[in-house]
């Protein structure tokens, strides 16, 4: 798959047929998201609008923005970018809009997929390369080797709230253990060499659904690299030859 062959699988999806100024990128304060860049791109390359919540305005079930001149857009579309853990902690945004809202527009990923997909789904997963995992709220005992495992919010980002030196007393202060998990801790080895010490490798791989085929497939990657104790900005901000790109291999 060539790089305008993704963007148009992309653009089919988040676009369609629609009038791009009436498609948004939805965030909070998106030109302060670490993943800003990204939303730039999409804007550069789908010629959507990135828009802040607060900025979406609503008429009955209708939502709109206000272009550059004043004038009103209505939105028929929204690729949502939102977190809710995030949405949750910014109790000082005024907003008119709420994802509770019935609206007159297409979810571009349904927003309730987040609760389904990424972390939630690892205790349902099987497999040699699959790390064991548990929900909190369901262990009928905690395991003693905790030092073997990491605690994890099920609907937080950026690896926020994980504990990776696990302790009993942890676990026992948690009251709503059932947005928490119990997973294997998986050790990465350092086998990336960089210019000082080697660093670790963390691929993803990046999938579409086709809602003409209805199929889903791959098509990009993500390669992640770090030598922190976990992987992500925050965690490697005094390293170097760290970061995320695309990942190329040799024809």
């Amino acid at each position: 798959m060539t790089s305008n062959d993704y963007i148009n699988l992309l653009k089919q999806e988040i676009v369609g047929d629609t009038d791009p100024k009436q498609v948004i990128l939805l965030e909070i304060e998106p030109e302060q998201q670490a993943t800003a860049i990204d939303f730039y791109a999409t804007t550069a390359k789908l010629g959507i609008k990135v828009l802040c919540i607060t900025d979406l305005k609503k008429s009955g079930k209708t939502l709109f923005y206000l272009d550059d001149n004043g004038g009103e857009v209505e939105v028929l579309k929204i690729y949502n970018r939102i977190i809710f853990d995030e949405l949750h902690q910014r109790t000082d945004l005024k907003t008119e809009f709420s994802f509770q809202d019935e609206i007159d527009a297409e979810w571009i990923g349904h927003p309730n997929w987040f609760y389904r997909i990424s972390k939630y789904t690892m205790p349902l997963l099987k497999g040699d390369y699959v790390p064991k995992s548990y929900y909190l709220d369901t262990l009928e005992q905690i395991p003693t080797d905790l030092e073997n495992y990491v605690l994890k919010p099920l609907y937080s980002f950026a690896g926020a709230g994980v504990q990776i030196h696990v302790t009993r007393d942890m676990i026992d202060a948690i009251s709503n253990k059932s947005n928490y998990l119990l997973q294997e801790k998986v050790a990465y080895a350092p086998v990336i060499e960089t210019m000082d010490v080697p660093a670790k490798c963390e691929i993803r791989m990046m999938m579409l659904h086709n809602s003409k085929t209805n199929k889903t497939e791959i098509v990009s990657n993500l390669m992640r690299l770090s030598k922190g104790e976990m992987v992500g900005v925050k965690y490697n901000k005094d390293k170097t030859w760290v970061g995320g790109s695309t990942g190329f291999f040799e024809e």
